[in-house]
């Protein structure tokens, strides 16, 4: 994948939700399911995208939160839909976060190039900031497309 088509594809992204990320079920790629939205006055439909991180090597999820907000978001409820909202605390159970700052790609990474040496194929690293959890991936290629309704692991939204 071409640079710029990988940084375009990480500015299509950023700001919007994230809805799940995981390695696929086969365990070679991550998987980051994004719900995108445009502006109602456009008429553009919000869509889900699927960024499949292929031969991902390295993924590693670290929280976003301060200390404070963790402590002050220990409480089993907010993990409920129904009553979380109500409750002080991150609320756990929305079940999205916002992919901000951003998605970005790390130029010159020691440890992409060191992958890429190791097996001969061109290696990216790339951070997902999000308001609770920063992810970090390095991998070879990106495919993104829009995954069918009803697309598992989980349920698309409007698919329930």
């Amino acid at each position: 994948m071409e640079i710029t088509e990988l940084r375009r594809a990480l500015d299509d992204i950023s700001d919007h939700a994230v809805v799940y990320h995981a390695y696929t079920d086969y365990m070679r790629d991550y998987e980051v399911i994004v719900h995108v939205t445009a502006d109602p006055r456009t008429g553009i439909k919000p869509t889900h995208l699927r960024y499949l991180f292929k031969y991902c090597v390295v993924a590693e999820t670290r929280t976003a939160l301060s200390p404070e907000t963790w402590r002050t978001s220990l409480d089993e409820r907010l993990t409920d839909p129904e009553i979380g909202p109500d409750l002080d605390g991150y609320v756990w159970a929305v079940r999205w976060q916002a992919l901000y700052p951003g998605a970005h790609l790390v130029a010159d990474s020691r440890r992409a190039k060191a992958w890429t040496e190791r097996l001969g194929i061109d290696f990216h690293e790339v951070r997902l900031e999000m308001n609770s959890h920063n992810l970090t991936l390095i991998f070879s290629e990106l495919e993104v497309t829009e995954p069918p309704v009803g697309y598992m692991p989980f349920v698309l939204a409007g698919d329930e």
